[in-house]
């Protein structure tokens, strides 16, 4: 895993998300196949030497087997917090607000997601991660160009499959 030092010798990950809506304004979510199963928007971590717009289509396109428009930067989010415990590296998100290209996403990597699935902004599924919670928030609110830091969640208990 990649990591790089803030100033203040915490750790920080870099990552990105996309919120995709389609023409009812529902949002795109993934469910991770593994942890806590939480439900967030489709993206990854930014792998090194690559940028954040080059690793959002990758992710989709590994996520969900379409290719992705890339409209806007909604935000930039610090994920920080012990809420999970001690040991989380803080997380920077690039959250992008993204147009699929193709007819319908399909889950298309099974060992990182379990599930792909369309859900109004009103009635989004639990649990979810806290920077999904915020970027859809921000979305539904028009606003771009947002920086914000997020607390983590205290650790959701594991849902069976």
């Amino acid at each position: 895993m990649s990591y790089s030092a803030l100033s203040n010798g915490s750790k920080v990950t870099s990552a990105v998300a996309a919120v995709i809506e389609d023409a009812a304004g529902r949002v795109l979510l993934c469910r991770q196949a593994g942890g806590h199963r939480l439900w967030g928007l489709p993206g990854g971590k930014i792998r090194a030497a690559e940028s954040p717009v080059h690793a959002i289509i990758r992710d989709i396109r590994e996520e969900t087997g379409l290719e992705t428009e890339i409209v806007e930067l909604i935000g930039m989010y610090q994920l920080t917090g012990d809420g999970c415990g001690a040991a989380m590296p803080d997380l920077f998100v690039h959250v992008f607000r993204g147009r699929l290209d193709g007819d319908g996403p399909a889950l298309n990597a099974p060992g990182r997601i379990s599930g792909l699935a369309w859900h109004s902004p009103d009635a989004l599924p639990e649990p979810l991660t806290v920077t999904t919670r915020a970027a859809i928030a921000d979305a539904a609110a028009k606003r771009i160009g947002v920086i914000r830091e997020v607390e983590r969640d205290t650790e959701p208990e594991v849902v069976e499959a």
